[in-house]
């Protein structure tokens, strides 16, 4: 039985970049909490497979609407497009993101606005797209996807590491802005997690000794293990929550 404060029967909930890694455990998990899931992502093919695993899996009704998440016209298209399949968007998972690694004397400039527009400019679309809505009913939930590279920096990441803090400060202007509306904007910054994406990492013995040592619990996440934050700031349990980014890191960020 679950608790009527976790309780998100029945919301939909869109997640942007989830046909793999975080993103699909993340839409994996709010389907298992019971909400009806819409998954984003532009690749047609890949998103329609996940969405017959996820709901094969889980028995959830899942939904697989691939739009353009950083261009503003194509998410209110897309949009209108759940409406009909699923009803108004209840939660918006601002998950959609890239990563390039270069030396700052070595990065290309058309990667740094590859990563302003995919990191941030598609949270900051995807939320006010769904933010007239969400105030016409007096509630809402979105969560942006940030990192600890939104409080951490390292070596070949400061265009990421800056898209991640810029991502955390949105989150509270958008708070400032829909708070009082009945609208709750947070955070989830995930640790290290070992994903396809990351796979490289996790297989680089040198670098999993620095996770593991750098990380207090010891070890790289595992991507189930954001789902349990991801229902409480999805759920009416944090309707007090507002404008917060809450560390899923293993301790990483609380230590030297």
């Amino acid at each position: 039985m679950i608790h009527p404060l976790f309780d998100i029967t029945g919301r939909v909930a869109l997640v942007t970049g989830s046909s793999k890694g975080i993103g699909r455990a993340l839409a994996t998990g709010l389907a298992e909490a019971g909400a009806v899931v819409v998954l984003n992502a532009r690749g047609v093919e890949a998103l329609e497979r996940t969405r017959d695993e996820i709901a094969d899996a889980t028995g959830a009704t899942v939904h697989a609407v691939p739009f353009d998440v950083t261009d503003p016209d194509a998410a209110r298209s897309g949009l209108e497009r759940i409406a009909d399949l699923a009803g108004v968007v209840d939660i918006l998972v601002n998950n959609a993101g890239m990563q390039y690694r270069a030396p700052i004397t070595e990065f290309p400039l058309e990667r740094w606005h590859d990563l302003l527009r995919t990191n941030l400019t598609s949270a900051f679309v995807m939320s006010q797209a769904v933010a007239p809505g969400m105030i016409e009913r007096g509630s809402g939930k979105i969560v942006n996807v940030c990192s600890v590279q939104t409080e951490l920096a390292r070596p070949g990441i400061a265009a990421y590491s800056a898209t991640k803090g810029a991502l955390k400060m949105l989150t509270r202007g958008l708070c400032a802005d829909l708070a009082g509306s009945g609208i709750q904007v947070n955070g989830l910054a995930p640790g290290y997690f070992a994903t396809e994406l990351t796979q490289a990492l996790v297989d680089d013995p040198q670098f999993t000794a620095w996770v593991n040592t750098r990380t207090p619990a010891g070890r790289w996440g595992q991507v189930e293990e954001l789902v349990g934050t991801l229902v409480y700031l999805s759920s009416p349990a944090s309707a007090f929550v507002n404008g917060q980014v809450v560390f899923v890191d293993g301790g990483m960020t609380s230590v030297l």
